[in-house]
């Protein structure tokens, strides 16, 4: 159960940081979706450092630290994997 969590939490947080981020991504839906479990590791490994990983009721740093990591992640990502599609395009032709 863990797993589905943690995909259904990548996949909102990828279509959220999509959303946030100006102009149009590239990146596939799947790809997106691991970006934002990327996200949320790493937001989740920085509000663990800074001290908030546990509050009680909502979690509203932790989430608002998954957020921003994702959108990072998913930004990054997405121009590494136009970068890496676009240099196999070139070559084909």
């Amino acid at each position: 159960m863990g797993w589905l969590w943690a995909i259904i939490v990548g996949f909102v947080l990828g279509l959220i940081a999509k959303a946030v981020i100006p102009g149009k991504q590239h990146s596939p839906l799947w790809l997106t979706t691991i970006f934002g479990m990327l996200g949320a590791i790493a937001g989740n490994a920085i509000a663990r450092a800074v001290g908030v990983a546990a509050t009680s009721g909502i979690d509203w740093w932790r989430h608002l630290f998954q957020l921003v990591a994702a959108i990072i992640i998913v930004a990054l990502g997405d121009a590494a994997y136009m970068a890496v599609r676009g240099n196999r395009r070139r070559q084909r032709i």
